[in-house]
């Protein structure tokens, strides 16, 4: 889904959860063609590439209202936008965050991989390589924006930033992991390995967040934003 779409998606579902139009919790599940956002946290300096060179290799960009600084979205990434009531759970940023990396943190122990958190920085590693990054974005409780797997994510892209702000970063994804491990209960890399993980953060969120999952047919939910 072409990010502006994405975007102008969960806003719309944001503001009709905040309007009551929408009664249940919210979890966009979407790849996106290459684009880099800037959150409201991104420093000067940080974003390496000119407009000449993003348009070379095809990259968007968006300043957002999301926290946090500079990063990519693009093909086999897994971008998670969940428009949740905290209300309806626990009015508490900082916990929600940690529920973020905590589902992704499940999510990688099902593929057979060992992610933890980095004290200080939001976000979620398997080692000291970055694997999954978080920004979120909150109005009366009620949020948007979110988090980003890499699954088979070009890693490249992330070479146009210093990414997250922060320094000498190496990101990673779960392909480069099992590639590097050899082994794991999630598939070998291939197409399947994107659904594979889609299938496991789902799993993971519903579990955490006390939530029973079912799809959601986009036409009828837009449809039901617009009444």
């Amino acid at each position: 889904m072409p990010y502006a779409e994405a975007l102008a998606l969960q806003r719309d579902v944001a503001f009709a959860r905040l309007a009551g139009r929408v009664a249940d919790d919210v979890l966009l599940l979407v790849q996106h063609p290459p684009v880099i956002t800037l959150g409201r946290s991104t420093k000067a300096g940080n974003l390496l590439a000119s407009s000449e060179q993003l348009a070379a290799r095809g990259v968007a960009m968006f300043d957002v209202e999301r926290g946090g600084d500079v990063t990519f979205h693009g093909p086999g990434q897994l971008v998670g936008y969940p428009i949740v009531n905290l209300t309806q759970h626990r009015p508490d940023l900082h916990w929600y965050l940690r529920q973020l990396e905590e589902v992704m943190i499940r999510t990688l122990a099902a593929c057979g991989i060992t992610a933890t958190r980095n004290q200080g920085k939001t976000g979620v590693w398997v080692g000291d390589r970055k694997i999954a990054s978080i920004g979120v974005h909150a109005r009366q409780w009620v949020t948007w924006h979110g988090f980003a797997l890499n699954v088979t994510t070009d890693l490249s892209y992330f070479d146009l930033m210093i990414p997250c702000g922060i320094q000498d970063v190496v990101m990673t994804s779960v392909e480069r992991e099992l590639l590097s491990a050899a082994s794991g209960p999630c598939l070998a890399p291939s197409p399947a390995l994107f659904d594979d993980a889609r299938e496991r953060t789902v799993t993971a969120f519903a579990s955490l967040f006390d939530l029973s999952p079912r799809p959601a047919d986009l036409a009828v939910f837009t449809a039901d934003i617009a009444s």
